[in-house]
């Protein structure tokens, strides 16, 4: 009873926190459009008016890629076979389906939860605790819904786009729902120690950068503008569940940039 006390009141601070960050987000946007901008300087793009400031982070945290993470997770995906590498990623993926049913009801949506907790079952019975992804071969494939989508959901605006350092791409919404699913709302971590856990999410994050070497591929152009055209693009399409309504980066002449991890 204590535990769902605290609980209930970290996600009213943590909403009360998000309320603080978007609306002031929301008017600087609003003022940024209205104001035109002094002469002679870079006009300041509503959608990403910390650009500046958000290329400093990305500048840093391609360094420490360079030189830390990339080669681990290189070395990682050298060394382990394929099979096992697939294994580590379901298993993973299995961990999020109680975020993902806690959210669709949070969202409404009940067919959501059902599948979450369908592919939970399967998954975890049947997928050897989730190394096997047999749910998506019993034509349930997984649906993600995050606490940033919930917000979406209720209408709460994004906020500019905001580049953090080691975490990366995101936005005040979306940065308040990681949060929010990470240390608030229920989680299959929870049940993990605290010491096993920090190897575990050491393992989780080598895991999923290494996923992401062969998209490297399609990068062209301004990696930071390619990167937040990806991330933009990729969370608009799962707010809407599946269809992009507005990308206000892409050009009629870009191709789709929905990547499923960036």
């Amino acid at each position: 009873m204590k535990h769902l006390f605290i609980r209930r009141w970290l996600i009213a601070i943590v909403t009360g926190l998000a309320m603080a960050v978007l609306f002031p987000v929301s008017q600087a946007a609003a003022q940024a459009m209205q104001e035109p901008a002094a002469e002679g300087s870079a006009p300041v793009d509503p959608k990403d008016p910390w650009e500046n400031w958000n290329r400093k982070v990305f500048a840093f945290n391609e360094t420490a890629d360079r030189w830390f993470l990339k080669p681990v997770a290189q070395a990682y995906r050298t060394l382990t076979p394929s099979l096992i590498d697939r294994g580590i990623t379901n298993f993973f993926n299995n961990l999020t389906e109680l975020r993902n049913f806690t959210n669709s009801l949070l969202q409404l949506k009940g067919e959501s939860a059902v599948v979450a907790v369908g592919r939970f079952t399967f998954n975890t019975t049947f997928g050897l605790l989730g190394l096997i992804d047999v749910a998506t071969a019993f034509d349930l494939p997984e649906r993600p819904e995050d606490f940033g989508q919930t917000l979406g959901y209720w209408g709460v605006g994004p906020g500019p786009y905001l580049m953090l350092p080691v975490l990366g791409p995101s936005t005040p919404r979306h940065f308040t729902g990681f949060v929010s699913d990470g240390f608030v709302l229920p989680s299959a971590w929870d049940a993990v120690g605290s010491r096993e856990a920090n190897y575990a999410r050491a393992l989780q994050i080598v895991d999923k950068r290494a996923d992401l070497i062969p998209a490297e591929s399609f990068i062209s152009g301004d990696r930071y503008i390619f990167f937040r055209n990806a991330f933009l693009q990729r969370r608009e399409f799962l707010i809407n569940d599946g269809k992009v309504v507005n990308d206000p980066f892409a050009s009629g002449n870009d191709e789709n940039l929905m990547l499923d991890d960036f």
